[in-house]
């Protein structure tokens, strides 16, 4: 088995730690007065230091130390976060992952960066820029600049996981003593009983008496990536200078708060040494905590496709036991059966729980983007974003990411109107972007809207006749007329820039979707906005099915896209042209029988079964010949060979052995629409 590499191990973690702190800057801006999001931004910057030194990542911790550093102000409540300092901050954001990827990239940028970044701190501080040079505590000095203090009195306690999280005390002392002479005391009044100790815990803290003029900020770098974990005092010692005395009295008082602050937990601490139950208590406590530090574990994706993997082999195989059960009328053996069933239902469940992943995570990465975009083209922009507890595969989210990209740019550089043009039209002058996902049966509907001007149909119909995609005058729907936009090359921008003019990225949209084998949907009014819509079928590996029988075939129907089933009925029968309607209860559903639809030779079954499916609001009956009953399918992709059949989404393996295949409702259902627009179509015509 081979080894982690400690490196990946930092740029997975670091790379969630990033994430937060983005969206924490991002909410920041819209709540500048918030301090639980100060300290969200500032918990993942000490985070990030303390982890790229211990991993060796010298570069990073250095920068997020002068990050944290200035941020530190804000966390006073010394500096405003207002948008200057936000931007600033992203940009700092920007570079940290930058230098996680490569350590050696340019570090005057990185020096330009905190420039910019303490600029903006002093001026939501109300400071002059030159004060920017050192936001570290000041240290106090005489008036020829020397140092006050005579020597310093630290007392330091690390957390009790420190030993276990790298951090190692003894290092911490040798630091101090490379400054000058030490006296060091270690404070055992916090130790347990033996019985109650736990090896890797730190209970010790240490009282040292640092004999060496040397500068706050030296003493405060041997501390530099353990700082905020622990209890930490660090008190000057004055000269006999009476001046000295007088000046150095505030930071002494202000020293001693903290070691007044310090001194009760040591107290408790020794009070509680000598008993056991509370010793025990503090044990379970720190248990505890170990629990919920590691209540999340990181597993490669492969082994999850392989753990899957088995249990879809693990259904097929209890499907065939109970079909063997119901044929051998065992009891002992139904028995069995069913219990099997029961557990295997069970981890089928939980199995698939670790791959569905909410799209809020995905949803999450593109406020930066729509905030950036908003700050370059000058358009103000509210993102909303709605569904974000809705669950797909992680697989498909990944590949929705690229796509998703291309949309919003689309509707925020071609949609939205600049603040002016909108209040011309009576809008208000921020555009509002939304994006949400929601459960739609058996596929899951992802939309991209926002308030713009609309899509221009006689601009796309004129670049669509430029191109050679329609002949002059040709006559098709508004539906298909709008998804011109999705064609290679295709651009309504009339001029190439950064953003836009190129006509590739809602190719990208069109190529990623189809390989989903999802479908695009446009709606838009003029002057009021457009909204793009993609569907896409849940591709979980076990779904729930409904089994029927067509002819001697057999066929299985996701059961989340199906809303009844009911016998078709007598005289009920398709026109000279194969079209047929079912009246249900006062609306008209086109129906498709399925055995026309494949083909199937034999004899017609006297009393054949409709199978109502939906998708996005139409329905649509599928008339079979049997419908056999529910059972657990597991989706069998189909070969490459069969990608151009859009009738099936996949097939699955019975509990007999044999192969049934996956109806890919949403397919079925968009053939049946264009059916009943076509029934319109013609009704009207004869009307004229």
């Amino acid at each position: 088995m081979s080894e982690l590499d400690p490196a990946e191990v930092f740029r997975q973690e670091a790379a969630d730690l990033i994430e937060t702190l983005e969206q924490a800057l991002l909410d920041l801006e819209k709540r500048p007065d918030d301090s639980e999001l100060v300290g969200l931004a500032f918990r993942a910057l000490h985070t990030l230091k303390g982890s790229g030194a211990m991993f060796g990542f010298t570069a990073v911790s250095e920068f997020i130390h002068e990050f944290e550093t200035a941020f530190d102000r804000v966390r006073k409540g010394e500096a405003t976060a207002d948008r200057r300092l936000i931007a600033a901050a992203l940009e700092a954001r920007d570079h940290v992952a930058q230098l996680i990827d490569d350590p050696d990239c340019d570090p005057e940028r990185g020096t330009a960066i905190l420039s910019a970044l303490k600029a903006a701190v002093c001026e939501g501080a109300g400071v002059e820029t030159g004060a920017s040079e050192h936001l570290a505590a000041p240290i106090v000095e005489t008036g020829s600049a020397q140092p006050v203090a005579a020597g310093w009195h630290v007392c330091f306690r690390l957390p009790a996981d420190a030993l276990i999280l790298g951090t190692n005390p003894l290092l911490l002392l040798d630091e101090l003593r490379s400054l000058g002479p030490c006296d060091v005391t270690a404070d055992t009044s916090a130790l347990p009983p033996i019985d109650f100790i736990e090896p890797q815990s730190c209970y010790l803290s240490w009282d040292v008496t640092l004999k060496a003029g040397v500068s706050r900020e030296a003493v405060d770098d041997v501390f530099l990536f353990v700082r905020d974990d622990m209890e930490l005092s660090i008190e000057a010692i004055a000269s006999e200078s009476p001046v000295a005395a007088a000046i150095m009295a505030p930071v002494i008082a202000e020293t001693t708060t903290v070691i007044e602050a310090a001194q009760p937990m040591a107290a408790a601490s020794e009070a509680s040494a000598p008993k056991p139950k509370a010793a025990a208590a503090s044990s379970d406590r720190a248990n505890a905590a170990k629990s919920e530090r590691n209540a999340t574990l990181r597993v490669p994706a492969e082994r999850l496709d392989e753990l899957m993997d088995r249990v879809g082999e693990l259904v097929i195989a209890q499907a065939r036991l109970s079909q063997l059960a119901e044929a051998i009328h065992d009891p002992s053996l139904v028995n069995v059966a069913e219990e099997i069933e029961r557990l295997t239902a069970s981890l089928r469940d939980t199995t698939m729980g670790t791959r569905m992943v909410p799209i809020g995570t995905l949803f999450g990465r593109f406020r930066r983007l729509v905030h950036d975009l908003s700050e370059e083209l000058g358009k103000p922009i509210s993102f909303v974003t709605e569904g974000e507890d809705t669950e797909l595969d992680k697989t498909v989210i990944e590949q929705l990411a690229d796509p998703l990209v291309h949309l919003i740019r689309n509707s925020i550089d071609h949609g939205m109107e600049p603040p002016e043009k909108r209040a011309e039209t009576g809008k208000a002058a921020t555009g509002t972007l939304r994006l949400a996902a929601s459960h739609r049966g058996a596929e899951v509907a992802i939309t991209v809207s926002d308030d713009g001007a609309g899509l221009n149909a006689e601009r796309i119909r004129r670049r669509a006749e430029e191109a050679g995609l329609l002949s002059v005058g040709q006559v098709i729907s508004e539906g298909e007329l709008n998804r011109m936009i999705f064609q290679p090359g295709f651009s309504t921008a009339s001029e190439v820039t950064a953003l836009s003019g190129r006509g590739v990225g809602m190719d990208v949209v069109k190529k990623t979707i189809d390989g989903l084998r999802g479908s695009i949907d446009v709606d838009t009014t003029p002057g009021k906005g457009t909204t793009v819509t993609l569907r896409l079928p849940l591709t979980l590996a076990i779904i729930d099915g409904l089994l029927v029988r067509v002819g001697e075939d057999r066929y299985t129907i996701p059961l989340a896209a199906v809303e009844e089933c009911l016998e078709l009925p007598t005289g009920v029968a398709a026109d000279g042209r194969g079209r047929s309607f079912l009246n249900l209860r006062g609306d008209l559903v086109p129906f498709l029988k399925l055995r026309d639809l494949f083909h199937t030779e034999g004899e017609v079954d006297p009393y054949q079964k409709v199978v109502v499916v939906s998708s996005d609001n139409t329905r649509v009956g599928l008339v079979v010949d049997q419908i056999i009953g529910n059972n657990q399918t597991v989706i069998k992709q189909l070969s490459r060979l069969h990608s151009g059949v859009k009738t099936f989404s996949g097939a699955t393996i019975l509990g007999d052995g044999t192969v049934a295949l996956i109806l890919d409702v949403m397919h079925l259902v968009a053939y049946g629409q264009k059916l009943e627009e076509r029934r319109r179509a013609e009704t009207l015509g004869r009307a004229a």
